[in-house]
This record gives C-alpha cells, sequence and structure tokens, in this order.
C-alpha cells in the first residue's frame, strides 16, 4: 500500500507518518520541503497513491487545497481527512472553512473517512500561554476537552489502513475543563501568579461554545490527560 501524507511533519504528522510507517505501508509526505514538493494552494500534480491521508492546515485556505488536493485524487481508494469537532455548528470562519472542506470530500467521488478532533494540547497550550501574557488574564467562559495528538495520530494511522468509513465518531480527550481551569493548571506550572477577569463571549460563537457545541460526551476518548501533557512541557 502507497499512502501519501500532506502535513507530514506537523504537529499531528509527525506522529502519523512513522504509525504508518511501522505497517509495512510505503508512505511519502507531500508539502513544500516534503518528499513531493508541491504547494497545496497552487495545481497539484497527479498523486500515485492507493491512500491520502490529509493533515495539512492553517486558519486561511484549507478549502482551497483540499479542492486542488482531491482534483489531483484520480485512482485514489481512500481519502483520510482530520477536521475540527463543531465545524457545523460553532460559526467561525476557520470552522466553516473546515466544513467546506468536508463537504468537497463527500461530493468528490473519491471513498474517504473523516475524522473531527478536538483541540489539540498544543493549541490549547497556546492558547492560555498568550492569556497569561497580560497582567490580569481575561478567562472566557467556555469549555474544552483537549485531546493528546498520539491519540488523534492512533485513530488516523489505523483509519487510513481500513476500508473508507465516511464520517466516523469524533475523537476528543478523557475530560471537560472550564477555560478558568486550564489557565489556571498552566501558570501552576510556569510558577506565575496572576489575577483572572471572566469575560463573556459575544454573539452567535459565544453562545454556541456556552452550549458545548464544540464538545463530544457521545464520541471517543483519547487516553492522554492535559495534566501529563502539561507536566511533560
Amino acid at each position: 500500500m502507497k499512502i501519501l501524507v500532506t502535513g507530514g511533519t506537523g504537529t499531528l504528522g509527525k506522529h502519523v507518518v512513522p504509525l504508518l510507517r511501522a505497517t509495512g505501508a510505503d508512505v511519502v509526505t507531500l508539502s513544500r520541503h516534503g518528499d513531493i514538493a508541491c504547494d497545496l494552494l497552487t495545481e497539484v500534480p497527479a498523486l500515485d497513491a492507493d491512500v491520502v491521508v490529509h493533515l495539512a492546515g492553517g486558519q486561511k485556505g484549507d478549502d482551497i487545497a483540499t479542492r486542488n488536493l482531491l482534483a489531483a485524487c484520480a485512482g485514489v481508494r481512500h481519502f483520510v481527512y482530520i477536521s475540527v469537532i463543531g465545524a457545523d455548528t460553532v460559526p467561525l470562519a476557520w470552522l466553516r472553512t473546515k466544513l467546506a472542506c468536508e463537504e468537497a470530500i463527500a461530493s468528490s467521488g473519491v471513498p474517504f473517512t473523516i475524522l473531527r478532533a478536538a483541540q489539540f494540547h498544543e493549541l490549547t497550550l497556546t492558547m492560555v500561554r498568550g492569556l497569561a501574557k497580560l497582567p490580569i488574564v481575561p478567562v472566557p467562559g467556555l469549555r474544552l476537552q483537549p485531546v493528546d495528538a498520539r491519540d488523534v495520530a492512533q485513530r488516523i494511522a489505523e483509519l487510513a489502513v481500513g476500508a473508507p468509513a465516511g464520517r466516523v465518531a469524533d475523537l476528543a480527550g478523557p475530560a471537560v475543563y472550564e477555560m478558568k481551569q486550564l489557565v489556571q493548571d498552566y501558570l501552576t506550572t510556569a510558577g506565575k501568579r496572576r489575577l483572572t477577569v471572566p469575560v463573556r463571549l459575544p454573539g452567535k460563537a459565544g453562545k454556541a461554545y456556552r452550549g458545548g457545541r464544540n464538545l463530544t460526551l457521545d464520541g471517543d476518548h483519547g487516553t492522554h490527560t492535559w495534566e501529563e501533557f502539561l507536566a511533560a512541557v
């Protein structure tokens, strides 16, 4: 089996690629500096692969990159995509782009599997670290269910070597946290003292977050915890 991975050196990809290679698959990466040098925002050459695992992503242009990649997938038997929990329920521009990618994949005619995951621990840390730079820390009234990239990588690798399954069960971390707790955990670990003040997220996005639309209580859950991640940083 030949598997092509986009975003193979990213937060998720660096775990996925060795897991796939351990199965005996022939794994190649596609990126500006990968085994196949290519910018997904421009025309993508025809792909010689049985399976495409699309992990590359950014704040802008994901829908364009995904459509370009799909256009090069003649002969591909399985397209695996990592999306985000809340893509269809939280009205943020970035999540709307993720939903547009899902829709493009579903209508492409290429057999596919889509996994929605919660925010990675790394993204959660970036968020709370940024808030904690302020002398008085604003704490949005929302909850997160951060997941470890290793847990997501394990699931992606299993899905990639299996049969196309459409959209599968969401994957989140083992626990739900109030943002205040995540911030305090970081401050304690970093040895910092800050005053915190609650802030209300405005608009439809705020309402969606307060309603837990970014969470999955009925989906699957990883095993690595936020506390374990912080202790290792």
